[in-house]
């Protein structure tokens, strides 16, 4: 499967990077000059309330910032799923879909706007992002599974067994990398 907003990028066990060790990645933008995604699984213990007041009241439990990657980590981006969009016209006001009912949420936007058409909301700090043909040649060196996303997938209140659950939910050898140790060779 090709790299696509919407996908999402699963990081191989053997991916050894500390950014991205046993990470699950929502690509929100892929083309011919680059791809850029948040990582679901990398809760922090930083309080929404204490960098976006008002937020924290449409932000779906955990309460907390998400780190979306390692690239302009004091920017946020917000991730949304949104009920009742499944023609352009119903799109709201500060909100863009990059898959189903899944978007990027304008941050600026009013909070009140956003709040009513708003059903679930996660706040990621920084990003994940890769240069042209950078994450073609990652995929192609075996550090990263491409698969289709689930809508729930963003969403997760307890994200910690995401990367296990996405890899054994795509069935045959991805399935079996889902009980591969961290260390191998403690094994």
């Amino acid at each position: 499967m090709d790299p696509a907003p919407g996908r999402l990028l699963v990081a191989s066990p053997t991916l050894a990077d500390p950014n991205f060790a046993r990470t699950i990645v929502l690509l929100l933008d892929a083309g011919d000059d680059g791809a850029l995604g948040v990582v679901l699984n990398r809760p922090t213990s930083l309080e929404v309330a204490e960098v976006l007041a008002g937020w924290d009241s449409v932000v779906d439990g955990p309460g907390v910032l998400f780190q979306g990657g390692p690239v302009e980590t004091d920017s946020a981006l917000g991730v949304a799923s949104v009920a009742g969009t499944d023609s352009e016209d119903g799109e709201p006001l500060g909100w863009r879909r990059v898959f189903g009912s899944t978007g990027l949420v304008d941050l600026d936007a009013p909070i009140e706007l956003m709040a009513e058409a708003v059903s679930a909301l996660r706040i990621f700090a920084g990003y994940a992002g890769w240069s042209a043909g950078q994450l073609e040649d990652e995929i192609a060196e075996g550090a990263w599974y491409v698969v289709a996303a689930e809508p729930e997938d963003p969403f997760r209140v307890d994200p910690s067994d995401l990367w296990a659950e996405v890899l054994r939910r795509q069935g045959g050898v991805l399935a079996m990398m889902a009980t591969m140790p961290v260390e191998p060779g403690l094994n």
